[in-house]
């Protein structure tokens, strides 16, 4: 007696089929992609937050550079020679001067803040990277 069963039922394999898997793939690619993009627009939006914050300082400083060389300093300018009897040439240099100084520290504290911050999406970039590194060498 032989005890070998031969069957005629197809085999029925539990093992997914290859288009079930490139299809799984790619849903989560696109899962990945839009993951991607949801976080660089939160970056974006967060980094126009920062840069809309120093920029009024920044304003602000160039507009007092501005303003006090036109106007407060001819001002200054006739009243320390009304009260020193100093030339005038030498009047307006020193209201010029001290414009310069007032204005200069306003931009350096803009410029500060702009340094603080980073106007690229960092975070996107690192994990968009590593989100490549894994597709291309996977382990």
């Amino acid at each position: 007696m032989n005890n070998t069963y031969t069957t005629t039922e197809p085999r029925v394999s539990t093992e997914p089929k290859v288009s079930t898997l490139v299809t799984g793939i790619v849903h989560d690619l696109e899962e990945l992609v839009k993951q991607q993009l949801a976080l660089f627009r939160a970056e974006m939006l967060r980094d126009g937050r920062n840069i809309r914050d120093a920029s009024i300082p920044l304003g602000l400083g160039i507009w007092g550079i501005l303003v006090g060389l036109a106007g407060f300093a001819l001002m200054l300018v006739h009243l320390l020679q009304w009260a020193t009897d100093m030339p005038l040439w030498v009047c307006y240099l020193i209201v010029a001067v001290l414009c310069v100084v007032v204005g200069g520290i306003l931009a350096y504290v803009g410029k500060k803040q702009f340094d603080s911050f980073s106007p690229l999406p960092e975070e996107s970039a690192q994990a968009l990277k590593e989100n490549v590194e894994c597709l291309i060498n996977p382990k």
